[in-house]
């Protein structure tokens, strides 16, 4: 594939949630590339933000984004744009000056993985860029939407239950843990 090819399949017009440079290259290559499942994909921002977040309560103080990105070995540049989107969204505050930096604009306790997801990517689950309720079908398909729904239900019980607390001592609420216990949990499926 030449640099041009990329470039143009890059810019070709694929869902919010599903850019990802195996999906890009598969668009244009000879050979299909092994993609993965598009719609329960963690972008980047998503996981730099979440792991900034985390060093944050972990410092238990004000951080600049070059010591959270020092911290977990983050691209500086690229996490002061994602804390701005949470600055934005109001899951952390900015302070200037000697003692400033980023800060939680709330409890630890009361900040959920969804509430960063939300924040950072938009709705935990959707269809064709339509929420789960708004989609419609007819025919064998007609109880599809439940299915999309109960999808995006088993998401919320998981990712609106942990909170950042909850990840930085590594006490996941038990109805989460069960499910990693589960030795399954840890299989890779096709």
């Amino acid at each position: 594939m030449t640099r041009g090819n990329l470039r143009n399949c890059l810019a070709s017009p694929l869902p919010r949630h599903s850019l990802d440079i195996a999906g890009a290259l598969h668009c244009r290559a000879s050979t299909p590339l092994p993609v993965q499942n598009p719609f329960v994909h963690i972008p980047a921002k998503v996981d730099y933000g979440m792991r900034a977040l985390l060093a944050l309560v972990e410092r238990g103080e004000p951080a600049t984004a070059e010591e959270l990105a020092e911290a977990q070995g983050l691209p500086p540049k690229f996490l002061g744009a994602v804390l701005n989107d949470l600055r934005r969204s109001g899951l952390v505050v900015s302070r200037r000056g000697s003692e400033g930096g980023y800060c939680l604009a709330r409890p630890a306790t009361h900040v959920t993985v969804a509430d960063v997801m939300r924040s950072l990517d938009g709705p935990l689950a959707e269809v064709r860029g339509l929420r789960p309720e708004a989609t419609q079908y007819s025919g064998a398909a007609e109880h599809l939407q439940d299915v999309w729904v109960a999808v995006r239900a088993g998401l919320r019980r998981v990712l609106d239950t942990v909170t950042l607390e909850d990840v930085v001592r590594g006490k996941l609420p038990r109805p989460v843990a069960k499910l990693i216990e589960d030795p399954d949990a840890w299989v890779p499926r096709r």
